[in-house]
């Protein structure tokens, strides 16, 4: 029997996905993902994490419990963690197809947390990571904020959003996140599954395969570079904090670390007050990166979509003393500088018509 530590990752071929299983296979763990190909993008960065003699892929999908048991029957000893990354990630397409995404988000959830708990109590695991979403805050229409000429600003003193903030699912989206954020909380109070939940805002760096609906700092990278106009839903001040994925994959490693601290609590991560910026401000940020002017074209605004969303991270600077360590600045410059190495390669990944939907974020 393997005495590594072992990482089974859903949706690990994905964005997220793949910084998590590179960071746990350059540690020399085990690695076990899981994911369904679906999305665009995620066959390339499978192809880069199979240089890692210590990983092993199961094709599956989190819909289907028998697949979850497949590739479960490949952890050895067993999964010291398990991060559950696979998703239905577009607010848009939930729109479209509700039961997709229901599917997908949800009962995907629950299947994965019947597995964990029908383990025996030594095999299961350490920590369960499940990432939500700031979209279980819903519009954040009580939330009162005023507009100036390139965002919009909180008109009271509070400053970001925490975790206290009342949960008001919007779009099919939000609700299947939102009922899975719940089910994976309620896993460990009632069956004491050691879980987590972050509330993640939004997440960028190399190896995202954005597109409008999701990924939207590396889509109006990828659209810039290619010279492509970009669609904004809404007035374009919609203000989000930003985190760059290597933070998010440090802070999953503190959280390993640190079970009993974690255990049945919720998070809400992202950059912060000190990294927020609006959809109008990134552009300008990109056409002064790239000198070169940028066509931006704007639609209706989409359901739930919030006017300023910017997480209070002060829980986990509490638990754990952890922040964002790379800056706006030097998160943007990998990201861009990944984008024009591969430019070929996303632009034919990026522009083709493979649906945003996804078994596996």
């Amino acid at each position: 029997m393997s005495t590594r530590p072992c990482a089974f990752i859903t949706g690990g071929a994905g964005f997220i996905g793949f910084h998590a299983a590179r960071h746990f296979l350059d540690k020399r763990w085990n690695v076990v993902v899981l994911d369904n190909l679906a999305r665009s993008g995620v066959g390339v960065n499978l192809n880069e994490l199979k240089s890692h003699s210590n990983l092993t892929f199961v094709r599956g999908d989190v819909r289907k419990p028998k697949d979850i048991a497949k590739a479960l029957s490949c952890v050895k000893g067993r999964a010291d963690l398990v991060i559950h990354l696979a998703a239905q990630v577009a607010v848009t397409d939930s729109v479209i197809n509700p039961r997709h995404d229901l599917e997908v988000n949800l009962l995907g959830t629950f299947n994965l947390l019947e597995a964990v708990r029908n383990f025996s109590k030594t095999k299961r695991p350490r920590l369960f990571i499940f990432t939500s979403t700031n979209k279980v805050y819903g519009n954040l229409a009580s939330v009162p904020t005023i507009p100036d000429a390139t965002r919009y600003k909180l008109s009271n003193a509070n400053e970001a959003i925490a975790e206290t903030q009342q949960l008001d699912f919007h779009s099919p989206y939000g609700c299947s996140k939102g009922a899975a954020d719940q089910y994976v909380k309620d896993y460990c109070s009632i069956y004491g599954i050691p879980t987590v939940v972050l509330r993640n805002s939004c997440i960028y760096g190399s190896h995202q395969y954005g597109i409008e609906d999701q990924g939207w700092v590396a889509h109006f990278g990828i659209r810039a570079y290619l010279n492509r106009p970009i669609n904004i839903y809404g007035d374009g001040k919609q203000v989000r904090d930003i985190l760059y994925v290597e933070d998010l994959i440090r802070l999953m490693d503190i959280l390993y670390k640190n079970p009993k601290v974690c255990r049945g609590k919720v998070y809400n991560v992202g950059g912060g007050k000190h990294q927020a910026l609006s959809l109008l401000e990134l552009a300008g940020i990109l056409e002064s990166r790239l000198k070169k002017k940028i066509s931006l074209r704007f639609s209706a605004w989409r359901p739930g979509d919030q006017k300023i969303y910017v997480s209070d991270i002060g829980q986990l600077k509490n638990d754990f003393g952890w922040h964002p360590k790379v800056s706006i600045e030097t998160g943007l410059d990998r990201m861009l500088s990944w984008i024009e190495t591969h430019l070929d390669r996303i632009e034919k990944i990026s522009l083709g018509k493979k649906p945003a939907v996804s078994g596996n974020g």
